[in-house]
């Protein structure tokens, strides 16, 4: 997925919120949108080199958006709107292994008390899928959430009951870099939603992990990647 038109660097500053950044542009400090409510505090550090997508005129306060920043040697994506478009695409491409033989009926399901952001029909079943951005990586291991999520754990429990009744039902994490050989919950941040997600693949919901090529130019979904729940991998 290309970026529309050519990235805009600058110099990050500091944070003043959870979707607010400042953001030194050409010398000049810009209030700019941050489309990610996590954390991100291994890679928003002062004097971090980032990315951002010039808005139109008139649309918005910010007339910027941050979407990557610059980490060890290679761009980390930051946009969590981004994964559903990439697996969106990926799977009309039939570039996802597992559900080449299934087709979006929609996006936006709601089940139980939850909404999930696709409805596929895997032949005559229907399959329930939940993409999660991920963009925390330690010492190879991507690690999912880098904050507290209720509705993380929530879409965990949903998923499985979902399952029990009949649906086919997957979560997709999307690990927006490329230096990730394997994911794992971070149970050191959210050890609920940990058990969550064990749980429900113990109860057979499937857990998938993917990464991504990042550059100026766009950001692109690469290879699966090995899942480590606390034991076994997954896959």
């Amino acid at each position: 997925m290309e970026f529309r038109g050519p990235l805009v660097r600058g110099i990050f500053l500091r944070r003043p919120n959870r979707f607010t950044v400042l953001v030194e542009i050409g010398g000049v400090p810009r209030t700019c949108h941050l489309p990610n409510p996590g954390r991100l505090e291994e890679l928003l550090v002062p004097g971090a080199k980032v990315f951002l997508r010039e808005k139109g005129e008139g649309k918005r306060r910010t007339g910027y958006d941050l979407v990557a920043v610059s980490h060890q040697g290679g761009l980390v994506s930051v946009d969590s709107r981004l994964p559903n478009r990439l697996v969106e695409e990926a799977l009309a491409e039939g570039r996802i292994p597992p559900f080449r033989r299934c087709h979006l009926a929609r996006g936006e399901v709601s089940y139980g008390r939850s909404r999930f952001d696709f409805l596929l029909q895997c032949g005559d079943r229907p399959c329930l899928l939940e993409v999660k951005s991920c963009t925390l990586v330690r010492d190879g291991r991507a690690l999912f959430p880098d904050a507290v999520t209720d509705r993380g754990r929530r879409h965990g429990l949903e998923l499985a009951r979902a399952h029990q009744e009949g649906y086919r039902a997957a979560v997709l994490f999307v690990v927006q870099r490329t230096d990730a050989s394997i994911f794992s919950p971070n149970d050191a941040t959210d050890p609920a939603f940990g058990e969550a997600l064990r749980w429900a693949a113990w109860q057979g919901v499937e857990v998938l992990a993917y990464r991504c090529l990042v550059t100026e130019r766009g950001v692109s979904l690469e290879e699966e990647v090995a899942v480590d729940l606390g034991g076994k991998a997954c896959r």
